[in-house]
C-alpha cells in the first residue's frame, strides 16, 4: 500500500512492490473512502500503467488520480475470482469513480406472489421480492393490465388486494371480477386454496413461453364441445383461445421457437453510454429494459459490456440467466465472465456477439433503441445538472458560503407532547439524497425543541471528532484509515463532515447548533435554520431571516432536504411509539423484565396475539415457565375486560 496526499507521484509504490498475479485494486481518497476499484490480469502492469504519462489520461481518470491519496491491493488466484471481488467491493464501498449502470427510469414488471396462500397477479415496480415470480419488464403498465385482462378469461387468478380478499370472505360475496368469470373467487371458496395455485402455476407456464400445450389442449376441448352439441360451451372455449391468441400477438415472434437469450446493445459517447436489454423467452421478446452509465474513464465497448454483465446478473438467480447472452463486443475476460454466469446458471451459457440472421437483425433493434433512450437521457440530464448546480450556487450567494455546499446535512426532531422525542439527520450530496448515510437519534433531553437540536448536534459531531482521533487524522499518521473501519472495511458512521447543516427550525434553533459546534471548536461547517411557515431562511445570531425568492432553486432544493429529514424522523417516532405502546401492555405483569417481554412479542408478534393465546402456547416461549404463563394470560385478559 502507499499513501499520501500531494497527487499520484507522491503515493506511488516502491519499484518491484507491486506483485505480477492477477488481483484486484482501491483507490482511496484523503478521508480512506475507497473511490475506484479495478481487476487486473497483472496488478504490476496494470498499476504501473496509472504512474506513467498522467497527461494522456482520459480527464475523468486525471481527476480520480489527483481525487486519490493512497492505493492497495488483493492477489487472487484466477480471473473468476477477480471478478467476484471486484463486483462484492464495488458493491459494498460504492464507489463514486467506478461504472455504475442506473435504470433511466423506473420499469414496471408483472408479478404473480406466488409465496401466498392465495397467489395474486400485480404490477409491481423496484426490488423484486423473495418467492415473487416476475415477468417482462415492461415499457408500461398498461401493457401489463391488457395482457392480465386477456390472460384471466383462461386463468382467473386473484388479482385483489389483502383487504379486498379478506372483506370478501367476512361477507360471503365476491368482487366484480369473481361475477364476470375474471377471478376463480377463492375468497369464499368457489376454488380450492390446491386449485387456486394450479390456476397461478398455468398463468406463470404460459407466461414463461409454455403456451402451445395450452392452446391445444382449448382447442381440443372446443372439438369434444362440439360433438357434444355443447354449443355456448364451445363457443366460451373458442373465445379463450382468441383470448389466448391475442395475449401472443403482443410479444413479437423474433426468434426460432425455444431460443432463450438476453440481446444487449450499446450506445456511446465520450462521456456517457445507454445500455438498452430485450428478453427473448420461447422465441417471443418477453421484456425491455434500459440504463445508462457515466463513464469514469476511457472504456471499450467490451469493458463496459464486461461491467454490464456483473452488475446484471451478479446477484440473479439461476432462473434469471437465459442460455444465450448476444454482446456488441465480447468482455476483455470473456472465458471468465462465461464461466462465473455459467456456475451461477448451474448450466451452460454462451456469450456471443451475432453476425448474421435474425439474431444479427435483432441486435440491429436493440441498438437503435439504446441511441434513441440515450439521445432521451441527455435531454433530461442536461437538465437536471443545470438545475441542480444552480441550486446549490444559489444557496451559497445567499448564505455567503465559499463554495457550493456539495455535502448538506439536515436535522429534525419530532415527538408527541413531548415523549418519545426522536431526531433525524439525512444526507444529500451534489443536490441528491444519500440514503445510506441518513442516521436517526433517540433524544435524551426533555427541555424542548432548541435543547434537543443541541444535544443532537453535539451528539453528531462529537462523534467526528472521536473518529477523526481515533484513527489518527488528526495527528496526520501515515498509516491511517480515515473514516474507514479497519475492522470491518466499512465506512465509520460519522465520518464524513459537511460542508451545510441545516436544522428544521427558525432562529432559536439555528443558534442552538451553531453553539454546540462553538462548543466543540469546529468552525469549517456552516449553520442555517428553514421555518416551515414563511419558508424563511435563517442564520445563527440574525434578527431577520434571509429571503430567498419563492421559485428559486436554491430554496427548492433546502425544502427538500428539509421535508425528507420530516419524513425520515416522523417515520421513526411512529415506529419507536409503537414498540412503547406494544410494551407498555406487558408492564403491569408481576416479574417479568424487559428481556422476556421482548421474547414474548417476538414469538407472537403482537400483544394482541398473544392475548389470545393460551397458556401452553406463551409456555413454549423460551424463560418461561407454567407459573409466569398464567399471570401473564390472566392480566392481559383482566386489562381487556
Amino acid at each position: 500500500m502507499a499513501r499520501s496526499a500531494g497527487g499520484p507521484s507522491s503515493f506511488r509504490p516502491r519499484p518491484g512492490s507491486i506483485p505480477e498475479s492477477p488481483g484486484v485494486y482501491r483507490f482511496r481518497d484523503a478521508h480512506g473512502r475507497v473511490i475506484y476499484v479495478g481487476k487486473a490480469k497483472s496488478l504490476r502492469q496494470r498499476l504501473n500503467s496509472y504512474f506513467a504519462d498522467f497527461s494522456a489520461f482520459h480527464p475523468r481518470t486525471q481527476s480520480m488520480l489527483t481525487t486519490a491519496a493512497d492505493v492497495d491491493w488483493t492477489v487472487v488466484g484466477t480471473e473468476v475470482e477477480a471478478l467476484q471481488l471486484e463486483y462484492s467491493w464495488i458493491k459494498e464501498f460504492d464507489p463514486r469513480f467506478n461504472v455504475k449502470y442506473r435504470d433511466d427510469k423506473s420499469y414496471p414488471y408483472l408479478a404473480v406472489t406466488m409465496s401466498e396462500d392465495f397467489p395474486r397477479v400485480q404490477v409491481l415496480r423496484g426490488a423484486k421480492r423473495k418467492g415473487t415470480r416476475y415477468f417482462g419488464p415492461y415499457s408500461h403498465a398498461w401493457a401489463i393490465r391488457e395482457t392480465v385482462d386477456l390472460l384471466l378469461r383462461v386463468f382467473p387468478v386473484r388479482t385483489c388486494s389483502a383487504g379486498v380478499f379478506k372483506r370478501a370472505g367476512q361477507i360471503g360475496r365476491p368482487c366484480l371480477l369473481g361475477y364476470i368469470d375474471k377471478c376463480s373467487a377463492p375468497c369464499v371458496g368457489r376454488v380450492t386454496p390446491e386449485q387456486h395455485r394450479e390456476l397461478a402455476e398455468d398463468f406463470c407456464d404460459f407466461m414463461a413461453g409454455n403456451t402451445s400445450r395450452f392452446i391445444k389442449r382449448l382447442e381440443r376441448e372446443m372439438r369434444e364441445a362440439a360433438t357434444e352439441q355443447e354449443y355456448e360451451r364451445a363457443a366460451r372455449l373458442r373465445d379463450d383461445i382468441q383470448a389466448l391468441q391475442r395475449a401472443l400477438e403482443k410479444q413479437a415472434v423474433v426468434l426460432g421457437e425455444g431460443t432463450d437469450a438476453d440481446v444487449i446493445a450499446l450506445a456511446e459517447d465520450p462521456l456517457e453510454a445507454a445500455v438498452q436489454v430485450f428478453y427473448v423467452r420461447g422465441g417471443r421478446i418477453r421484456g425491455q429494459r434500459g440504463w445508462v452509465v457515466d463513464k469514469v474513464e476511457e472504456t471499450t465497448p467490451g469493458e463496459l459490456v464486461e461491467q454490464f454483465l456483473l452488475q446484471m446478473y451478479g446477484e440473479a438467480g439461476a432462473d434469471a440467466i437465459p442460455r444465450e447472452v448476444l454482446v456488441p463486443a465480447l468482455p476483455p475476460d470473456a472465458e471468465a465472465v462465461t464461466e462465473l454466469l455459467s456456475e451461477q446458471r448451474r448450466a451452460r451459457v454462451d456469450v456471443r456477439v451475432p453476425q448474421r440472421g435474425d439474431k444479427k437483425s435483432l441486435m440491429e433493434t436493440v441498438e437503435r433503441n439504446a441511441k434513441e433512450s440515450l439521445a432521451q437521457h441527455k435531454i433530461r440530464r442536461a437538465g437536471d445538472l443545470t438545475t441542480r448546480g444552480k441550486a446549490l450556487q444559489e444557496i451559497a450567494d445567499a448564505l455567503d458560503l465559499d463554495q457550493a455546499p456539495l455535502r448538506i446535512e439536515c436535522y429534525d426532531v419530532s415527538h408527541l407532547q413531548g415523549e418519545n422525542v426522536v431526531a433525524s439527520m439525512v444526507v444529500f450530496e451534489d443536490g441528491l439524497a444519500r440514503k445510506s448515510e441518513y442516521r436517526r437519534f433517540a433524544v435524551r433531553t426533555k427541555e424542548g425543541d432548541v435543547a434537543s437540536i443541541h444535544e443532537v448536534i453535539m451528539r453528531r459531531f462529537r462523534r467526528y471528532l472521536e473518529e477523526r482521533s481515533a484513527t489518527g487524522e488528526l495527528a496526520a499518521d501515515d498509516d491511517a484509515h480515515g473514516p474507514i473501519d479497519p475492522e470491518t472495511g466499512k465506512p465509520r458512521k460519522f465520518a464524513y463532515p459537511p460542508n451545510l447543516v441545516v436544522v428544521d427550525g427558525a432562529g432559536p434553533q439555528a443558534a442552538a447548533a451553531q453553539r454546540a459546534l462553538d462548543e466543540l471548536g469546529i468552525d469549517d461547517v456552516s449553520v442555517c435554520g428553514l421555518a416551515k411557515r414563511l419558508e424563511e431562511v435563517w442564520l445563527p445570531g440574525d434578527d431577520q431571516p434571509v429571503i430567498m425568492p419563492r421559485a428559486s432553486e436554491g430554496l427548492y432544493l433546502l425544502q427538500r432536504v428539509r421535508d425528507e429529514a420530516h419524513r425520515f424522523a416522523i417515520t421513526y417516532h411512529r415506529s419507536k411509539r409503537a414498540k412503547t405502546v406494544k410494551e407498555s401492555a406487558l408492564d403491569g405483569v408481576p416479574g417479568l423484565g424487559p428481556a422476556r417481554r421482548q421474547a414474548l412479542l417476538k414469538h407472537f408478534g403482537s400483544v394482541k396475539k398473544l392475548r389470545e393465546a393460551t397458556v401452553a402456547e406463551i409456555c413454549e416461549v423460551p424463560g418461561i415457565g407454567p407459573s409466569t404463563a398464567e399471570v401473564i394470560a390472566s392480566t392481559l385478559k383482566g386489562e381487556s375486560q
